[in-house]
């Protein structure tokens, strides 16, 4: 008997993609979603897949960087100790460095404070054929921001626009942006690292506990653990409005990292996937010059490394 073929990749990715993907189509509620969620696999199933992603996402890599129409932006969210960092570190292991790179938004600067809220991430949007990776991004002015009321205050907004509407007001603002950059090449992805509270208190015991972890712990952690519930609520009010066929949220359950760096690699897998990347095509004339550098090569190699070789003529001394 013949075996099956096996489904396209897409396919095959889809159960571990599909669950999580939030496209603004239905209601939304954060509480829907579970953070320790394992896609009905173990472990060691999970790093197979994580394995085999990698692999193809270097592949496609190449083909986006060489094919230079399309970009594609990955933005990571989340609460502290989520896993994004190592998310990011895992999932595109292997990857060139040449076509891709991570941008980590901290505290706005003062320079970054004399601009509109959406311009340090505008400065650091991927050129065509390369992936952009923000950690965190423009949606922390739409949740740290809206939590701690104040940061307003340093964004140098007149008084009279900061109105009760200004965040639905930034939700549409966001969502054109991405709409316009979707219409000119750049595929946008979204993650919500979706990680429980309970899960994040084991993961500060851990910084604490680990010397080589403790750089990674804050008081300033406590403290926005304190106002989990305002997060959670602002988060929701982001994925529900800004959730879109051309930028879709992906709500990542993070109990468990392994899983979801599955999810997330398997998502960015699939969207290139769906792009058909292909090397560009030599035209008919490269492919004749190409033709007489490979006679000149292999005559080359035929005459020996040793053969006719030219004479460097040295310069006459001076003086």
């Amino acid at each position: 008997m013949s075996k099956k073929p096996k489904p396209p990749l897409i396919e095959r990715l889809k159960p571990f993609v599909a669950p999580f993907r939030v496209d603004g189509s239905g209601e939304f509620h954060l509480r829907s979603y579970k953070t320790s969620e394992r896609g009905g696999l173990d472990k060691g199933e999970g790093e197979k897949i994580l394995d085999a992603n990698r692999k193809r996402l270097s592949d496609l890599q190449e083909r986006l960087y060489a094919q230079d129409r399309w970009s594609l932006l990955v933005i990571f969210q989340g609460m502290d100790a989520s896993g994004k960092d190592s998310a990011i570190k895992s999932i595109f292991d292997g990857v060139n460095p040449q076509g891709c790179e991570v941008t980590s938004f901290k505290q706005p600067t003062i320079h970054e404070l004399n601009h509109d809220f959406m311009w340090r991430s505008m400065i650091a949007l991927p050129a065509r054929g390369r992936i952009g990776i923000f950690n965190r991004s423009y949606y922390e002015e739409c949740l740290v921001t809206r939590v701690h009321h104040d940061l307003l205050d340093k964004e140098k907004i007149p008084r009279k626009l900061i109105t009760p509407g200004i965040w639905q007001e930034r939700f549409a603002d966001i969502s054109a942006i991405e709409n316009y950059l979707s219409r000119n090449g750049t595929v946008i992805l979204k993650f919500f690292l979706n990680v429980s509270k309970k899960e994040q208190r084991e993961r500060f015991l851990d910084r604490l506990e680990q010397p080589a972890k403790n750089w990674k712990f804050s008081m300033n952690d406590v403290t926005e653990r304190a106002i989990w519930p305002r997060y959670m609520a602002a988060y929701q009010d982001v994925i529900r409005h800004t959730s879109t066929p051309y930028a879709p949220w992906h709500v990542v359950p993070s109990d468990h990292k392994w899983f979801a760096r599955v999810a997330i690699g398997s998502a960015i897998v699939s969207a290139l996937e769906e792009l058909n990347l292909r090397f560009p095509r030599v035209d008919k004339a490269s492919q004749e010059e190409f033709a007489k550098v490979r006679k000149a090569l292999e005559s080359e190699g035929r005459s020996g490394a040793g053969g006719a070789t030219r004479a460097v003529k040295r310069p006459a001394k001076r003086g």
